[in-house]
């Protein structure tokens, strides 16, 4: 006999299980239809299996444009963003988390509150900032803004709220100054939360479409994003090949959030249960 607590985790798993299954049939679908012609991809009825597999649109798409240099660039972004992120959003968290000083509340709200702009709302004042420094078709033009997010900070902070005092007193008592204490006890303690923020921001760097479209207009610094964009024009886009390449560019994502699962579920459960 199935007990009424499994009966609740059998329908709990079948609640998420279902929309999870239906939020991946479009990424079944390019990845399936990267391995069809051009006329197997239009055809009615629709057809999702591939018949027959046509493995050349991969080949023919790589050809196409200098991705290695497009996924190379990409790569430099997103690693930058990340790792700037991880240290600058990891310093303020631990500033407004174990500190106490006047205003630190506010700050705190202030910090959330840039949650509610959009790019689209900061974009102009921060392209005239950054053609004013002369970073237009650089990688520092790309990257600087993006070296600190507020979530970073507030994910951050709600890990380091747990993290005992006593432990940070007993190494100040020990002669071990504040920068010795953040990167040799604090930033140990709190790698589940670093890798879910470094997916967050490698995830957000890899995909960023609008910013390097406006900063960058010379081919050897765009990013796969912009390489991607160029299969579409007025005299026709070869869909299978432009599939083919946001495939291959799907990869390193899936590979980074495989990888790092494990820390990634324990330091979104573990930070979202402070206050």
């Amino acid at each position: 006999m199935v007990s009424k607590k499994q009966r609740v985790r059998i329908l709990l798993f079948l609640f998420l299980f279902i929309p999870a299954l239906w939020a991946t049939v479009p990424i079944l679908w390019m990845v399936l239809s990267s391995f069809k012609t051009m006329e197997d991809i239009f055809r009615v009825p629709v057809r999702l299996l591939p018949d027959p597999f046509y493995w050349k649109a991969y080949p023919e798409a790589w050809g196409q444009r200098n991705f290695g240099l497009y996924f190379l660039n990409s790569c430099i972004i997103a690693l930058s963003i990340t790792i700037g992120n991880l240290l600058i959003c990891s310093l303020a968290a631990f500033s407004l988390a174990k500190y106490k000083f006047l205003g630190r509340n506010l700050l705190f709200l202030l910090i959330l509150s840039t949650l509610m702009l959009p790019l689209e709302v900061t974009m102009v004042p921060l392209f005239l900032v950054v053609k004013t420094l002369r970073w237009q078709n650089t990688f520092l033009g790309v990257i600087a803004p993006f070296l600190a997010d507020p979530f970073g900070v507030f994910l951050m902070r709600q890990y380091m709220l747990d993290l005992p005092n006593e432990l940070i007193e007993a190494a100040r008592i020990d002669g071990m100054d504040e920068i010795g204490i953040f990167f040799k006890i604090v930033l140990p303690l709190v790698q589940p939360a670093l890798t879910a923020l470094a997916i967050f921001i490698f995830r957000e760097s890899w995909n960023m479409y609008i910013w390097p479209l406006i900063i960058i207009t010379t081919e050897n610094l765009r990013p796969v994003t912009l390489g991607i964009a160029l299969f579409m024009s007025n005299y026709g886009t070869d869909w299978n090949q432009l599939l083919a390449i946001a495939t291959i560019a799907m990869v390193p994502m899936v590979v980074l959030f495989l990888s790092l699962q494990r820390y990634f579920v324990q330091g979104i459960v573990l930070s979202g249960i402070k206050g």
